[in-house]
């Protein structure tokens, strides 16, 4: 196994008489008695920890590794009141060999969760650890405390307290299940990070609470982590998501680009000011209407590795010169039939009718119910401008600007803007939304 390298001190914890004395040895000599971190170790192994019950009982942990701890979110059950340990589930120790992980469809693990451990390793040169609690088709409600549904009345329905459920009647869906029999289990260790890949079920579910649900559950959790591992997991451990990718090519549903908008706080990029020492893998380019698990669950795990790979290469371990976002507009030039947008980064461009929108509105006021979103095809661009038509809003103003806001909004790595390559690939510009200021 591993466990959290230096500077934090790794958290052991288990159960025993009350006010029983436990020494912990590590490879042969005491380093803690009576508290549940292991001191600081260095990158590397294989240890040895011991832990000694009053002399009289022992439990030795062999091939412990030091390195850096995340966790995904293994379905293993559901409950209605926060679980302290996963004490009555017995799983035989094994080595992760790809048989046991499933070969090479990964049919017993996270493929995008290995692969991201994989590129970490290469760069980092030490052990990387990998926790994985996952359950597919679930909302961002079930994985949160009480305490982060109530910050955004998620814990109400119009207005009142929400009915007690009988455990016979939970399900993937209710509030908190899996922050009860999934989560909350896990507080005790200390972690580095944290790698989020959920968002269809709300697509229709709670779709315009997410931009607050989302980072709530984020705070929540680190507090929670920080708390529970005795200070020793970071207050604000770097937290990584992947951006909800394509269902339906054809679909005119607002669902899946609103719920991408709000995955970064309504920012269209991350880290912001609503959610610092975050990272997000790119993932509406990856669209794959051939996947024999449904368009929904696209097989192109490798890139959405390696995006979220850079991501926390340059968020969390504050690595210069990785590119990992790509380019956002920053500034737009308004003339009486274009826009000019100017990117802060060097950027690609291939020609595209709609992959811009433009919010026509009748009076000079946000873009609201009443307005009319229509494509603003792409007339000219250079490497850091791009110039988009805004002559089929006749005689209304501009209210709006927006981005790939479709469901599917392009073919397999091929959205229209990139940031310009300037070594190993570049990187798809994320969902935006802007409103124009004049």
């Amino acid at each position: 196994m591993v466990l959290q390298k230096a500077p934090e001190r790794a958290v052991l914890w288990g159960y025993g008489p009350d006010d029983a004395e436990v020494t912990v040895f590590l490879s042969g000599g005491p380093v803690t008695n009576k508290t549940p971190a292991v001191s600081v170790a260095a990158a590397g192994g294989p240890y040895n920890v011991t832990a000694v019950l009053q002399n009289n009982h022992s439990i030795t942990l062999t091939d412990v590794l030091f390195g850096d701890v995340r966790i995904f979110m293994a379905a293993l059950e559901q409950s209605y009141t926060e679980l302290t340990d996963l004490a009555g589930v017995e799983v035989p120790w094994s080595v992760p060999t790809a048989e046991l992980l499933g070969g090479g469809d990964f049919k017993h693990y996270s493929a995008v969760c290995w692969m991201f451990g994989r590129h970490l390793y290469k760069t980092l040169k030490y052990p990387i650890g990998l926790v994985t609690s996952c359950w597919g088709g679930t909302p961002v409600e079930a994985w949160s405390s009480p305490r982060a549904l109530q910050h955004c009345d998620l814990d109400r329905i119009k207005g009142f307290p929400m009915p007690h459920t009988p455990p016979m009647y939970l399900s993937k869906r209710t509030n908190s299940v899996l922050w009860n029999a999934m989560i909350h289990p896990l507080l005790n260790m200390t972690i580095k990070g944290a790698i989020w890949y959920q968002g269809e079920a709300n697509a229709e579910y709670n779709q315009k609470k997410y931009s607050c649900s989302f980072p709530s559950m984020i705070d929540d959790w680190r507090m929670a982590f920080h708390q529970s591992s005795a200070g020793q997991t970071a207050p604000d451990f770097p937290f990584g998501f992947v951006q909800l990718s394509t269902y339906r090519k054809a679909s005119l549903s607002e669902g899946f680009p609103n719920i991408r908008w709000h995955q970064t706080g309504d920012y269209g990029f991350a880290p912001n000011l609503r959610m610092r020492n975050t990272f997000m893998a790119v993932a509406m380019d990856l669209g794959d209407t051939m996947s024999p698990y449904g368009s929904i669950h696209p097989r192109d795990k490798q890139d959405v590795a390696y995006r979220l790979s850079l991501g926390a290469r340059a968020v969390a371990y504050g690595e210069e010169g990785v590119s990992f976002q790509g380019p956002f507009p920053n500034r737009i030039l308004v003339s009486d039939q274009y826009l000019n947008i100017i990117y802060a980064q060097r950027i690609s461009v291939t020609q595209s009718k709609d992959i811009f929108q433009i919010c026509c509105s009748g009076v000079r006021a946000p873009c609201n119910a009443l307005s009319l979103w229509i494509p603003a095809p792409i007339l000219q661009w250079s490497v850091s401008a791009v110039q988009v038509s805004t002559a089929n809003c006749f005689m209304n103003d501009v209210a709006g600007l927006r981005y790939a806001w479709r469901d599917w909004p392009c073919d397999f790595k091929a959205c229209p803007i990139n940031k310009r390559p300037e070594g190993k690939g570049g990187r798809e510009a994320a969902e935006s939304e802007l409103e124009k200021i004049d």
